[in-house]
């Protein structure tokens, strides 16, 4: 139910049409109604459940109170420890724990499967993706859509997020402190899809997973793990819309990364996390 809300509310975005305004509600309390009226359907109980006060929902074992408060002033250890992708999405999505928040249209959390082999990693939301709340959209997303398909991922099966989830003003490059905030949601996000490969596309995205500078030449030439899982680098499908040579060696490391999930399927076997 409020993953086709979700995408309702994203093609309103998309057809620049009025927001919705629920007077006398607060953004984080719409969000807690959504997901109780998720937990009533699936219990097989009525949607007016969704009108049940907060107190009552609380009741149910303060999961409200804390995801509240984790949005606000949550530690990284408390994110990392969420349980499921639903409560991380809640949480990121209300998050003022840096000051990203204050500019943007949208969180950009992520989309794609759960159980994803493959999770692709970029750097931050443009205008694009601050505005529709999806990740990789516009004409790198669509060509990031081709890349994957040469090597046979469909964008649905795999995951696609970044390093923040806010756009920085300007797309300019993400600040330390900002990335300190935001890294736990990817942490966690990393943890709860389990996959057998990451993809990280662009020099900021990999040298902030690999806590290295080099240069996107040489790391695409070496092997690396990130957190006991193999990770891939290229270049980011923006640098190929300005730099076109640099496509056919990203249609090279997709198939590396196609042969990297290739042979995880049989050694590790598939997650339920999530």
């Amino acid at each position: 139910m409020s993953e086709l809300l979700r995408r309702y509310l994203q093609t309103r975005r998309s057809l620049e049409e009025p927001p919705i305004e629920l007077p006398g509600r607060t953004r984080a309390e719409v969000v807690r109604a959504i997901r109780r009226l998720d937990r009533a359907v699936e219990r097989g109980g009525r949607a007016d459940d969704v009108t049940r006060s907060d107190e009552e929902a609380g009741a149910e074992g303060g999961e409200v109170t804390d995801l509240e408060r984790l949005s606000r002033e949550g530690t990284a250890q408390e994110i990392e420890a969420l349980p499921d992708l639903d409560s991380l999405r809640e949480v990121a999505e209300s998050c003022v724990r840096c000051p990203l928040h204050e500019e943007r249209s949208s969180v950009v959390f992520g989309e794609g499967s759960r159980t994803a082999r493959l999770v692709c990693v970029g750097e931050a939301p443009g205008a694009e993706e601050d505005r529709t709340g999806r990740p990789f959209v516009g004409r790198a997303g669509k060509l990031l859509d081709r890349l994957l398909l040469s090597a046979g991922f469909r964008r649905e099966e795999v995951f696609i997020c970044n390093v923040l989830k806010c756009r920085p003003p300007g797309n300019r490059d993400p600040e330390p402190g900002e990335i300190d905030r935001c890294s736990p949601y990817l942490l966690r996000q990393i943890e709860l899809i389990d996959p057998a490969v990451i993809l990280a596309f662009g020099s900021f995205a990999s040298r902030t997973l690999l806590d290295v500078r080099d240069s996107i030449r040489s790391m695409r030439q070496q092997e690396h793990e990130f957190r006991g899982y193999p990770l891939a680098v290229t270049y980011h499908p923006a640098a190929l819309l300005r730099n076109p040579n640099w496509t056919r060696p990203t249609w090279e490391d997709l198939q590396k990364v196609r042969r990297m999930v290739d042979d995880a399927r049989d050694r590790k076997p598939e997650s339920t996390n999530g």
